[in-house]
């Protein structure tokens, strides 16, 4: 009997009495016409089907686009099928003024399909957890250098910083290679409100230079946490912490070191905010690094880490469920990089962000300030941030040799935008293809409007125009929830363990005068010994690779084996092969390495 064309398969699980009701895992469906015909056409499934999933239907394996379908039947799958996943996936609000997220408070709502589970290591924190509990202040000096020998003394990077968090050209470091390196840039002027004249700093310069001289020469940066101003402290412990919003004035010198020449720790000028200097005692100038450390901890956790990586990529996650079908070539692509996202983002919500959570009970931006920072952060992004060879020639970080950050996020993005492109062309043969293909400019159009609120100022692309404009966008979301969140957290107990270094939270208020602290008093100013310990168990879990770890541009998506995509994929693994020994043979050189963002450390998503 011969059956004609098949392009549409349904399947339904039913329940069975007597038989218990467990879902079913199903790999493909592989059809002959007759038991005599040695031709098989395979109807890829590759998911969970629960009997209360009543039919599903599957379709032949060839990815296209809309405009390619041949069958009316195919159009309309694939409009049933959006349908579909706009019921199920609805937007939902987090934060007001923040990018939307999907609409859902447990994960078991994501179904069985969109949720995994991460193959964690054994991490021995017991000694961190024994002190939890301890609502007092560090005694001293050795009894934080006690509780790092217990917890850092295996990590040869914490090691570093602890035994050089003092220096100025660590801090300089930090800025460029440390845990947050998105925040500095590269001035010709100074801000208004930053009280610092020429003079001032003269004794930190070159005798033959003057301020204005090393501005013009591209050699003074700055640090400026203005998103900070104003935002309320949380109360720890029942004791009230406080915020600063410094500016840090740095200079790169002619021996190749990027040192802190000026802080002042507010907005706003004034007798009562006066800018500290290297020259100044110690304890004041060591204290004023410290504070421009606390404020950077609470933008590299909300707005650097969770509103760049994580949030980000729940929006192109939850856009490309309900604005791509499956069977789109850039639902494909992306989804190995994204799915992850809707999980861990549901988790964070539930635990991390919630009442008593770890920035609840231990972190200066409180459940009063998340809303706020988060709000002030998206009105504060743009495009051009978002997208590595725009961002670090603007914050003029390209041409520094020290700054191993943007050296090695280019040749990753160089590879990404390589790899992208060839998928592209496979499906797209000219930029009126990208123009007609109406799934995929909804997409974006979502995406602009859910993730980035509508706000034309932040420069994300509303719909596209070119093949270019795309792959430009594609290599961006792929970037940042691999590349830049591997970064950004893979490398956060390194330089947060030994706590002075990245204190979490201030216990007095930041200094109105010079010369009014000692050098005893600056560890009064760290959080208590429960709350660092709770932050530190926090990092401590989300610092580790998963024993299940997929590395960047590693696939196991049944559509990357087969045709011309497995030469892409090959392709860019080799590219990136290469990257990750040129950074190995690099990094063996240096007292202090660079590794996040070796390929070899990067994961192909965010799964932690």
């Amino acid at each position: 009997m011969w059956f004609g064309i098949v392009v549409l398969l349904r399947l339904r699980l039913e329940a069975q009495p007597g038989f218990p009701d467990l879902d079913w895992h199903c790999h493909d469906v592989q059809v002959r016409r007759s038991s005599e015909d040695l031709e098989v056409e395979v109807f890829p499934c590759h998911k969970w089907i629960r009997t209360a999933d009543g039919y599903i239907e599957l379709r032949n394996e060839k990815a296209c686009l809309k405009k390619k379908e041949t069958f009316d039947i195919l159009i309309n799958h694939r409009e049933r099928d959006l349908q579909h996943k706009q019921q199920f996936m609805r937007w939902g609000t987090f934060v007001e003024g923040g990018p939307h997220c999907v609409d859902m408070t447990s994960v078991t709502a994501l179904g069985p399909n969109l949720s995994y589970i991460r193959q964690r290591p054994v991490n021995n924190v017991h000694y961190i957890k024994s002190l939890i509990e301890r609502r007092t202040s560090w005694s001293s000096l050795q009894e934080l250098e006690t509780f790092f020998l217990f917890n850092g003394r295996e990590n040869t990077i914490a090691k570093y910083v602890q035994a050089h968090w003092q220096e100025d050209a660590f801090f300089g470091y930090q800025c460029l290679n440390g845990c947050n390196p998105l925040c500095i840039r590269q001035i010709h002027n100074l801000p208004p409100n930053l009280s610092v004249t020429s003079e001032m700093v003269r004794p930190f310069l070159p005798e033959d230079s003057s301020l204005g001289q090393e501005m013009e020469r591209g050699h003074v940066y700055l640090l400026d946490y203005e998103v900070l101003d104003q935002l309320p402290a949380n109360t720890v412990n029942d004791k009230q912490t406080y915020l600063a919003a410094p500016l840090c004035l740095l200079h790169y010198s002619r021996q190749g070191e990027l040192k802190p020449i000026a802080i002042q720790l507010q907005q706003a000028p004034g007798p009562q905010n006066p800018v500290f200097l290297p020259s100044d005692a110690a304890p004041d100038w060591l204290l004023a690094k410290m504070w421009v450390r606390n404020s950077d901890f609470q933008v590299h956790q909300l707005l650097t880490h969770f509103l760049r990586t994580h949030l980000l990529g729940e929006v192109c996650c939850t856009a490309t469920l309900r604005q791509l079908p499956e069977i789109h070539p850039l639902h494909q692509l992306l989804m190995p990089h994204i799915r992850s996202t809707l999980q861990i983002n549901i988790q964070a919500r539930i635990t991390l962000l919630a009442t008593k959570g770890v920035f609840d009970k231990s972190i200066a931006c409180g459940l009063e300030a998340i809303p706020l920072l988060l709000a002030r952060g998206t009105q504060r992004l743009r495009y051009s941030s978002m997208c590595v060879p725009d961002d670090v020639r603007v914050r003029g970080l390209d041409a520094l040799p020290i700054c191993y950050y943007a050296q090695d996020a280019l040749r990753v993005w160089d590879a990404l935008h390589r790899f992208v492109a060839g998928w592209i062309r496979l499906y797209y043969c000219n930029d009126e293809d990208v123009q007609h293909d109406c799934e995929l400019q909804n997409w974006i159009g979502e995406i602009f409007t859910e993730g980035f609120l509508g706000l034309s100022h932040i420069g994300a692309p509303q719909s596209f125009q070119t093949a270019g404009e795309m792959c430009k966008f594609v290599t961006m979301v792929i970037f940042s929830c691999s590349a830049l969140h591997a970064a950004v957290n893979f490398s956060q107990l390194d330089y947060n363990i030994w706590i002075p270094n990245s204190p979490a939270a201030m216990s007095r208020p930041p200094s109105q005068t010079k010369g009014s602290v000692s050098e005893e008093d600056i560890f009064s100013f760290l959080p208590e010994v429960n709350s660092s310990c709770h932050v530190l168990s926090v990092l401590s879990l989300l610092s580790q690779p998963a024993i299940d770890f997929v590395p960047l541009c590693h696939y196991n998506e049944w559509y990357f084996s087969s045709g011309a995509i497995v030469k892409l994929v090959e392709e860019v693994r080799r590219e990136l092969k290469m990257l990750a020994k040129d950074i190995a043979d690099r990094n063996s050189q240096l007292e202090l390495p660079y590794p996040y963002l070796s390929p070899d450390c990067i994961e192909n998503s965010v799964t932690i």
